[in-house]
């Protein structure tokens, strides 16, 4: 650390620099901002406003208190340097000078540094007062220049940066300290301090990434703690040294420009930071391209700004088509970028050509050829293929096609297939082969987007598509369709009605006339001749069917020709059926009910007639002659043109059941007329005109809808019945079938049961015993053809699980029947001889039981223990209670 030095001299109060020349001695590398020195100036009056300046304003600047600041990075000469620090009064514009002489420190080796450098004293200031007067006399405060101290020092430590003295060391025993961040604050121990020699000192290296400077304050007392001297402010600024390398943002840089770009398009920006102080070289940095790959078309189709890192193009020549893809290797390099002294670091810069317009679409052919059957729609006609060699799936490569003549109508349209950018031809209207039998398209291919600025689209841009329509059989169809015809009802069978054809739009076919059937006739009224197409009818019409809708009666006819396959069509005939009068009014409602004296008596009745207008209403209304007892007793009067009134005649009818006859006359011409039977039911009301007694109920009966759902009651509730007799048989059934069961409690396995049959011994088992039985109660078909079956055959019916008891035979013929099977069986050339050995069912050899000759309960029943039944479960616990459980 190379020495600082300040010289004052002692004063009287007075307004301007204390000096005409202040030295400072400073390192030789300043960087912008770096505080020099301060200078000093007196001013008797504290009110003054004291602006100053400098001679070298671009390289150095005061600030408002004192202080003086390196404007830029520099190198100072060996040559003291020299400038003018001015002060001016802004109220008085006075105006006072002070010539600064600012001299490089020596340069020092490492070895020798200690011992040549000679450590600079900083004195503390001091006051004196005369007691005699209140005007004070006072020492001016020192200025103490930042101590300026290179980052990264080798040592040795702890190193000596300056001695911190007072002038009362000499009359007082002082102690010295320091305090401050790098001292007694976090990071502590940094700095240290004798306390006797006041020599301040460094114990290691200093890193100014991390603390660029650090700000102490020094103390003198003396051996009691009493503050001796004010403390006095020392900085220490972290001199940089070019220890960090530029470091890239990202190792890899993703850019784009657009192919045919012009020179100088702007590409991307990369960017690199150094911790180093970005003020002095050491944070500088400049930028270069070393190497492109690829070279073509030149090796220098990019340049980097080497201040801001903006990669630009420099020359022409970008086509995608070509090279899609430049990498570019980028080094950044302090020191501004001297290759000497700086440090270095690299980054990859990615720049795509991005695709643009620049090549239209060309057809692979000149000429497109296709065809279609007539009258089809929704298909694919021809397939167009074309060649785009921009990038693929953009819009500079997908393609549009416009058809530009050969389609006035508009029959078909262009698809574009997405994936491989073929145009496909499709039909959308139908095509008739009688009227056009060819189609010669023009078609023209675009892309999404417009071509780049001075392309043209070439003559492959454009072709021809040329599509023969294939001639098919195509149904007939009928004129007019549907055809109306006007008829009155009531046409006879057999009558001609009108003729219905069709025509066949097939004239360049070789086929037969067409024929005609009959598709829908809902009514079965018509047929038609299968080849002119008359219609003729074949039952009545009747207007009044129900399969006449407003007048309307449909059929629906099939013609049919013979081509390559069978076409037909259908056609529609509709009969509009006039109405005339065939059809007599009716009365309505059927039955009425009314009381039996005169007041209320009136029964509200209408005509009803399935005619129309005018063969319809209005209705006239009349009681007929016979009986005499109709008009005598009931009376009728019409009240609109449908409906007419009913009332008695008399003062009281007795109660019961009327059938009054009604004429209804309707106004066709000529008049129908009918004559309805209205049942009138009288009975006795009360005030309010309801029937009170039930003779009007007894005497109305049923109806028929009631009796049938009587009828449907009785019939369900019988099925219920037998189903519940059916349920309790079969239950009866399972009662008694689990009854033939053992007993849970009982069923054990491998008992003897009980059938009161004994039959003889094996020696006499050479017959089917079941044959004893009574032969007239034998299957036929169950006896054996030759012979009678013997034990040794296996039997061929399916036998019982037990033995069926037979009836008993007839005693004479017990013997007969015995001597014919004992002569089948020795007639019978299957069966064996009387003394061979007969096998029925073996079992193998030996057995795990043993001989069953011990069971003889007789002899060794007493010495047997029969204990161990208990344990074999529930289903021993009957045998271990006869034969277990001690003597009783």
């Amino acid at each position: 650390q190379a020495p600082i030095k300040a010289t004052c001299e002692d004063m009287s109060c007075k307004t301007g620099f204390p000096e005409d020349v202040h030295s400072a001695v400073v390192s030789r590398s300043v960087h912008g901002g770096q505080p020099l020195l301060n200078v000093r100036f007196q001013s008797c009056d504290g009110n003054k406003k004291i602006h100053f300046g400098s001679s070298e304003p671009e390289d150095f600047r005061v600030g408002e208190d004192g202080v003086v600041y390196a404007e830029r990075s520099f190198q100072l000469s060996a040559e003291p340097t020299e400038f003018v620090v001015s002060a001016q009064d802004k109220e008085t514009q006075q105006e006072w000078q002070m010539r600064v002489k600012l001299t490089p420190e020596p340069a020092f080796t490492g070895a020798s540094e200690k011992d040549q450098r000679k450590i600079e004293e900083i004195i503390f200031p001091w006051q004196q007062y005369k007691h005699s007067s209140p005007l004070k006399r006072q020492k001016r405060d020192w200025v103490i220049p930042p101590i300026n101290l290179p980052e990264n020092s080798k040592g040795p430590f702890p190193q000596e940066l300056v001695r911190i003295r007072s002038d009362r060391d000499k009359s007082l025993s002082l102690r010295y300290s320091v305090t401050g961040p790098g001292a007694d604050q976090p990071p502590t121990g940094i700095f240290i301090i004798n306390p006797i020699s006041g020599q301040l000192s460094v114990t290691k290296p200093l890193d100014r990434e991390q603390i660029a400077s650090f700000h102490l304050r020094a103390h003198a007392v003396d051996v009691n703690g009493n503050q001796v001297e004010n403390p006095i402010d020392i900085v220490i600024n972290v001199i940089d040294m070019n220890d960090n390398r530029p470091e890239f943002l990202h190792q890899v840089w993703n850019g784009t420009v657009p192919e045919g770009s012009k020179p100088g398009t702007y590409v991307m920006t990369v960017t690199a930071i150094d911790a180093d102080d970005p003020n002095a070289q050491n944070g500088m940095l400049r930028y270069r391209i070393l190497s492109q790959a690829p070279s073509s078309p030149s090796p220098n189709m990019f340049t980097i700004n080497n201040e801001t890192g903006d990669i630009i193009t420099v020359a022409a020549g970008l086509d995608r088509e070509k090279v899609q893809q430049y990498t570019l290797i980028i080094q950044a390099t302090d020191m501004e970028g001297n290759p000497t002294y700086g440090l270095s670091n690299t980054a990859t810069a990615v720049i795509a050509v991005t695709d643009v317009n620049d090549n239209p679409p060309e057809f692979t052919a000149m000429t497109f050829y296709g065809e279609v059957p007539e009258n089809r729609v929704d298909v694919i006609v021809a397939n167009l293929t074309v060649t785009d060699k921009d990038q693929p799936h953009t819009p500079a490569w997908n393609a549009m096609y416009r058809m530009t003549g050969g389609d006035p109508t508009g029959r078909f349209t262009i698809l574009t297939d997405p994936n491989s950018n073929d145009g496909l031809v499709t039909v959308v209207k139908p095509i008739d082969f009688e009227t056009n039998r060819m189609f010669v398209l023009t078609v023209a291919a675009e892309n999404q987007v417009p071509l780049a600025k001075g392309i043209q689209h070439p003559p492959q841009s454009t072709a021809t598509v040329s599509i023969t329509v294939i001639d098919v059989n195509e149904s007939p169809y009928f004129v007019p369709n549907p055809k109306l015809v006007r008829q009155e009802e009531g046409l006879l069978a057999g009558s001609m009605l009108t003729t219905f054809t069709a025509q066949d739009p097939d004239r360049y076919m070789q086929q037969t006339s067409l024929r005609y059937s009959k598709l829908s006739d809902p009514a079965n009224w018509l047929k038609i001749d299968p080849v002119n197409g008359q219609i003729t009818t074949t039952a009545v019409l009747d207007r009044e069917s129900i399969y006449v809708q407003n007048n309307m009666y449909n059929a629906t006819f099939l013609a049919s020709d013979n081509g390559i396959p069978p076409m037909s069509g259908t056609g529609t005939l509709q009969i509009y059926l006039l109405d005339i009068n065939d059809n007599a009014p009716q009365v309505h409602p059927k039955e009425a009910t009314t009381c039996e004296t005169l007041q209320p008596n009136a029964i509200n009745i209408t005509a009803i007639d399935p005619d129309i207008d005018p063969n319809a209403g209005p209705f006239a209304f009349e009681l007929p002659d016979t009986p005499a007892s109709i008009k005598r007793n009931w009376t009728i009067v019409r009240i609109s043109g449908d409906h007419a009134q009913l009332s008695l005649r008399i003062r009281f009818l007795e109660a019961g059941i009327y059938d009054v006859p009604i004429v209804i006359t309707d106004s066709g011409n000529p008049h129908a007329s009918s004559t309805s039977l209205l049942k009138v039911k009288v009975c006795q009301c009360d005030l309010n005109g309801d029937c009170t007694d039930v003779d009007r109920i007894v005497g109305a009966g049923l109806g028929t809808g009631a009796i049938i759902a009587i009828l449907l009651c009785i019939i369900i509730l019988l099925i219920l019945v037998l189903m519940f007799v059916v349920w309790m048989k079969r239950r009866d059934k399972e009662r008694q079938a689990k009854q033939l069961l053992i007993d849970p409690e009982d069923d054990v396995r491998d008992n003897i049961l009980k059938y009161d049959e004994e039959g003889g011994g094996e020696e006499d088992q050479d017959y089917d015993l079941s044959q004893l039985q009574q032969p007239d109660t034998v299957e036929p078909d169950a006896i054996k053809p030759v012979g009678i079956r013997r034990l040794d055959e296996r039997p061929i019916h399916a036998e019982p699980q037990y033995p069926v008891r037979s009836a008993a035979p007839h005693p004479g013929d017990i013997g007969d029947f015995i001597n014919e099977g004992l002569k089948a069986a020795d007639n019978d050339p299957t069966a064996p001889p009387y003394d061979s050995l007969l096998v029925f069912d073996y079992e193998g050899s030996g057995s795990t039981a043993g001989s069953l000759s011990s069971l003889n309960s007789s002899s060794s029943g007493g010495e047997q223990d029969y204990d161990y039944l208990n344990d074999w479960g529930p289903r021993f616990k009957k045998l271990a209670d006869m034969y277990g459980g001690g003597d009783d």
